[in-house]
């Protein structure tokens, strides 16, 4: 099983295989049909809360990693998504954040890869 990691606002690709949405809301200035956009899982996006707490401040990460895990752990969001991902051989987490590195699909793509290891 391959999962990638992507901006929403990249250019869509071939070998991205299935596009998942892990946003809450849907990004800025992105028509639903420009995104490719297979499947969104709302649901597993980080509470309001947490999102603005979190405010994409590189110094908050470590925190809100631990806080989002807690969040979402043993959740049936969690085990919806990790359900769909094991029906495909590739697929692409689909992100807004202008933080490549230090966003919610990166702390998902981490406990994805914990749960089918």
């Amino acid at each position: 099983m391959d999962i990638k990691v992507k901006r929403v606002y990249e250019p869509h690709a071939e070998d991205d295989g299935i596009r998942i949405l892990v946003d809450r809301l849907w990004p800025r200035g992105i028509k639903k049909e420009d995104a490719h956009i297979d499947k969104w899982f709302k649901e597993i996006a980080p509470s309001n809360e947490l999102r603005k707490w979190y405010n994409h401040d590189p110094e908050k990460f470590e925190a809100f990693n631990q806080k989002y895990r807690a969040e979402i752990e043993g959740t049936k969001a969690l085990d919806e998504l990790v359900d769909y991902i094991r029906q495909h051989k590739t697929v692409t987490l689909v992100f807004s954040s202008k933080e490549p590195k230090l966003n919610n699909a990166i702390v998902l793509r981490t406990i994805i890869d914990e749960r089918t290891a």
